[in-house]
Formats: C-alpha cells, structure tokens, sequence
C-alpha cells in the first residue's frame, strides 16, 4: 500500500483545521469589538454623568456574575473583578431587572435599602447609585451601574435617560447578542 503525501484524508484535515480556525478567529474580532463598544460606552458614560466610576457587571450563570469593565476618574476606586454580595442579589431583584427596572440613590447613607444590599455598596466606596440592567432576548445579560464614590449625587431624568439608552444600544449589539 502507497501513501501519498496529500492524500484525500490529509485534504479533508486541512480544510477542517482552516475552518476552526477561521471560527476562532471570528469569535476573537466580535469579543474584542464587544470589548470595544463597552469600553467607549463606560468611558463617555463616566465623563457624561461627571462621576467616578462606571461599570459593567456581567452575569456569567444565573444572578452570578462580576464587574467585567470599569471606566474610572482615578485607579483607587477600582473593582474590577468584584462579584455581587453574597445572596443579596436574588430572584426578586433579578425579576425587576427583568421587567425594565432602574435603580438610582443618591445617598445610600439615607436611602431605605436592605442592610446588606447598603453594606455591600460601602465595601465599594460607593455613595451614590444608577444601575439599568442590559437586556437581551435570553434575559437579563447584566447591568450598567455608574457610582459616585465622594459624596451624594441626584441623578437627573437626563442622566437615567442617558444610562438607559447606553444599555439598549449594548443589548442590541450583534457581538454581545451572541455571546
């Protein structure tokens, strides 16, 4: 039996070998304009709402997830990485992000939230408060949430208008509707 060097399985291999890595490369351009468009959109969000820190919690499983971007106005209010408080973040304020809701406190010292929802919010050095959630087909994808850390802030109709229509334009973006 003869072997030749560019047989039909080798033909075959090769063509699949091209193909995964064409899909694999395909899959690294659309994460890195996700990257992108998300990287833009927290960094005119924080220099438009003039606060110190916006970001970009992604959900990973159900009501699991992590600060996955930050636009910040100085390095020590970094918490990039930072997961949700342990079993604050449930079924019942998962259903209100659902359902469209948003959230804005201008002084979590004042603002009747639960202790470990407001607990959770000082480890973070936060003071003030604007989360929408980012919603896709599949459901809730994550949440933009811009944080003042100095002081109160009265978010304006402006300001929540502007939050929200960031997250539309991230939930009906092609590279994070397939992610």
């Amino acid at each position: 039996m003869q072997i030749h060097p560019h047989s039909k399985f080798e033909h075959i291999s090769n063509r699949h070998s091209q193909q995964g890595m064409q899909k694999l490369l395909n899959r690294l351009v659309r994460k890195m304009q996700r990257d992108e468009l998300v990287r833009q959109t927290t960094n005119q969000l924080r220099e438009s709402l003039q606060v110190d820190r916006v970001v970009l919690y992604y959900f990973y499983e159900q009501w699991e997830g992590q600060v996955t971007f930050e636009s910040l106005i100085s390095e020590e209010f970094s918490i990039l990485g930072s997961t949700g408080a342990e079993d604050c973040f449930n079924d019942e304020y998962a259903a209100l992000y659902l359902a469209g809701r948003f959230r804005a406190i201008a002084d979590i010292q004042v603002e009747p939230i639960a202790s470990c929802h407001r607990d959770f919010l000082r480890s973070m050095q936060v003071r003030a408060n604007l989360v929408v959630p980012i919603l896709i087909p599949r459901g809730l994808w994550g949440l933009l949430v811009a944080h003042h850390c100095q002081k109160p802030h009265v978010w304006s109709s402006a300001d929540i208008e502007l939050m929200r229509t960031a997250a539309e334009t991230l939930s009906t973006d092609p590279n994070i509707l397939k992610t």
